[in-house]
């Protein structure tokens, strides 16, 4: 479907739901309303357990509402206290001292002390983790409890990204009375906790009552999957849905704008959307053919047309907002002609047939087809093959069962996956790692920052993937809902600050 007739379409669908709203007045006129609230999300997690998925749409339901870490990621990126108060670090940098909240408890009413620190950290980064973001952890060398409200983090090697690292999602602590049933009933510490999950439906949570930290105003939420943009568009309008927090119909929020019933955000996340490439598989693990893809992919086109303009080209796999990205957008500017030589001289001068495979957010699907239509230009013939999220997690991420894919990676600041081996597209350069090794153990700002600007050099002229855009977050929500994030420094919608302003 073009553009166009799809905006037509939406035009229509608004008119039409405005003649309802007036039997829609009520629908938040209650104080049982205003106590709760409805979320969409495009995708559905995979499970609940945030320390054994890469998904996510975990974090996006349970970070820092059902489970909390020693420290947590606030809206601005700041890396601020969660369930150690404060920490201290050794003068050599070997050493940090967490010193934990007291009187917390899990929501099945277990204390919460430093040993539960240790079996979590200690069980993340054993040898047989399935912890996702298992890296974050190998600094460390042992786990000491001191007493149950202290605990020492010893390092092999000093990390200036240790307190950051121990922010992600992926490091938040669990009980080992509830670790193995955490993906379908987890149990935390946080301000809410898991109620019911009706598959392909919704999550719900309510607010825990024993709660160490301040209680929430709101008493429970629910999260809502809606992956159709048209139907995330008519929950919205109609008020079946109170927020939407990374909506998924960029084309309409032109019409949310202009309705007073609503607040629309327009934020930053760290989401790099890049076309990946399987670097082991066929023509790909030629790097000019890597860069002559590069440069058939006009970036510019792809935003307007497939994100209606939200999003901000890149060059690497970076975040323009941070301080030490390098811009290197002109590295491989669109130029269908420089493609066609690059493939020739890489003994391609016909091209090639390659998959693509797309799971079902917006700027994929969407994207998919401009991209297939800008590498046919320089004779490279992709078969588009649609996938569903857990699909795509098992064939490509896990499996690394395709040739190219596109996707969001929001995990903030995640530039040293390019140096694991057997990452999903495959790329494996020494002075790569070396840079990410030195980087891990250089706690200057300065010398951490110019280390960064070089990683991003080294992946960029390989050509590892194409560098798309940066995700911008799309956020809409009624009008009297306050408190959600504006911007997504990590993945999640964080409720514990969350109230209805006419309240």
């Amino acid at each position: 479907m073009h553009a166009k007739s799809l905006k037509s379409r939406l035009l229509c669908l608004a008119g039409g739901a405005a003649l309802v709203l007036a039997a829609l007045t009520g629908a938040h006129g209650s104080a049982e309303a205003k106590s709760s609230l409805s979320l969409g999300m495009v995708l559905e997690p995979p499970h609940l357990d945030a320390t054994a998925g890469a998904a996510a749409a975990i974090d996006e339901v349970v970070y820092q509402n059902v489970f909390q870490g020693l420290t947590r990621i606030g809206p601005d990126g700041s890396v601020l206290p969660s369930l150690a108060k404060s920490w201290d670090v050794s003068e050599d940098g070997m050493t940090y001292r967490f010193y934990l909240q007291t009187g917390v408890l899990f929501h099945d009413g277990t204390p919460f002390s430093a040993d539960d620190v240790k079996f979590s950290l200690d069980r993340a980064r054993a040898e047989g983790s399935v912890n996702a973001q298992k890296p974050l952890f190998a600094a460390i060398s042992d786990v000491i409890v001191v007493d149950p409200q202290t605990v020492d983090i010893k390092l092999t090697t000093p990390s200036g990204n240790l307190a950051y690292n121990l922010a992600w999602g992926d490091a938040v602590i669990v009980s080992p009375k509830t670790a193995e049933t955490n993906k379908t009933q987890p149990v935390g510490t946080g301000p809410f906790k898991f109620d019911r999950w009706m598959k392909g439906q919704e999550i719900r949570i309510s607010r825990f009552d024993q709660y160490w930290g301040e209680q929430p105003k709101l008493e429970k939420a629910s999260f809502r999957f809606i992956s159709d943009p048209n139907a995330a568009f008519a929950a919205m309008i109609s008020g079946d849905l109170d927020a939407f927090p990374t909506f998924s119909a960029p084309e309409t929020i032109i019409q949310f704008q202009a309705d007073p019933r609503f607040e629309v955000a327009i934020g930053t996340t760290e989401g790099e959307t890049i076309l990946a490439m399987n670097n082991t598989r066929g023509p790909l693990k030629n790097k000019l053919v890597r860069q002559a893809i590069s440069h058939a992919v006009n970036k510019q086109a792809l935003i307007d047309g497939a994100m209606f303009g939200l999003g901000t080209p890149i060059g690497t796999h970076f975040a323009p907002h941070h301080p030490a990205y390098n811009d290197l957008t002109g590295l491989y500017p669109y130029d269908p002609a420089k493609a066609k030589e690059l493939l020739a001289k890489a003994g391609y001068p016909d091209g090639f047939s390659a998959t693509l495979k797309l799971p079902p957010p917006t700027y994929a699907r969407r994207g998919g087809e401009l991209i297939a239509s800008d590498l046919k230009k320089i004779g490279i013939d992709l078969k588009i093959v649609p996938v569903e999220w857990a699909q795509w997690l098992s064939e490509v991420f896990k499996e690394t069962n395709y040739d190219f894919t596109i996707v969001s990676h929001v995990e903030p600041m995640d530039i040293g996956i390019y140096a694991r081996d057997k990452y999903y597209f495959n790329y494996n350069s020494d002075a790569f790692k070396q840079l990410i090794e030195e980087l891990n153990v250089t706690v200057d700002e300065e010398k951490r920052y110019e280390l960064l600007k070089q990683a991003q050099q080294v992946i960029s002229e390989d050509a590892v993937n194409v560098y798309l855009f940066q995700l911008a977050k799309s956020a809409v929500w009624n009008a009297n809902v306050k408190g959600l994030w504006r911007n997504s420094p990590t993945p999640g919608n964080d409720l514990s600050q969350v109230y209805w302003a006419n309240n």
